[in-house]
C-alpha cells in the first residue's frame, strides 16, 4: 500500500449552513456544492485536497474530523492494513459512482481511536 497524499479531510459541525459561511466567505475556500437534507454537507476544493463539511445524526460527534489518504486501490489497501494489524471498521464499498469512475473507501481508526480512511477513485475521472 502506497499512500499518494491526503485526498479528503471531514469536518462534522452542528450547522452547515453557517459552516459554510464560514469556509467559503470568512476563509475564502473554493466551494463546490452543498447537499440539503436530514444529513447536510458540504464539499469544498482547499488547493486540491476536499474538504467535507457535515452534519452528523448524533450531535456529540461534532467537532470530529477524519482524514482520507488517497491510495491505488480501497480494497488492496485494507488487505494491507489488515495484515498490519489494524482492524478495519468499514470494509472497502463504494460512496459514489458514476459512468466514468467509481469511489472506494474503507475506514478504521489509529491507536488513540481517531477515524481515518483509504479512499480510491478508479477508471476515468476526465470522463
Amino acid at each position: 500500500m502506497k499512500i499518494h497524499g491526503v485526498g479528503q479531510i471531514s469536518i462534522s459541525v452542528t450547522d452547515v449552513d453557517r459552516a459554510v459561511e464560514f469556509y467559503r466567505d470568512t476563509l475564502g475556500i473554493d466551494f463546490l456544492f452543498q447537499v440539503p437534507g436530514t444529513n447536510p454537507m458540504a464539499f469544498f476544493n482547499c488547493a486540491g485536497t476536499r474538504l467535507y463539511i457535515n452534519q452528523p445524526e448524533n450531535p456529540e460527534q461534532a467537532g470530529t474530523s477524519v482524514i482520507y489518504f488517497q491510495v491505488d486501490s480501497a480494497q488492496e489497501a485494507a488487505k494491507d492494513l489488515t495484515a498490519r494489524g489494524v482492524t478495519i471498521e468499514s470494509e472497502p464499498h463504494i460512496i459514489h459512482q458514476t459512468d466514468n469512475y467509481t469511489l472506494w473507501m474503507a475506514f478504521f481508526r489509529d491507536p488513540d481511536g481517531n477515524l481515518m480512511a483509504v479512499m480510491s477513485e478508479e477508471g476515468d475521472l476526465m470522463g
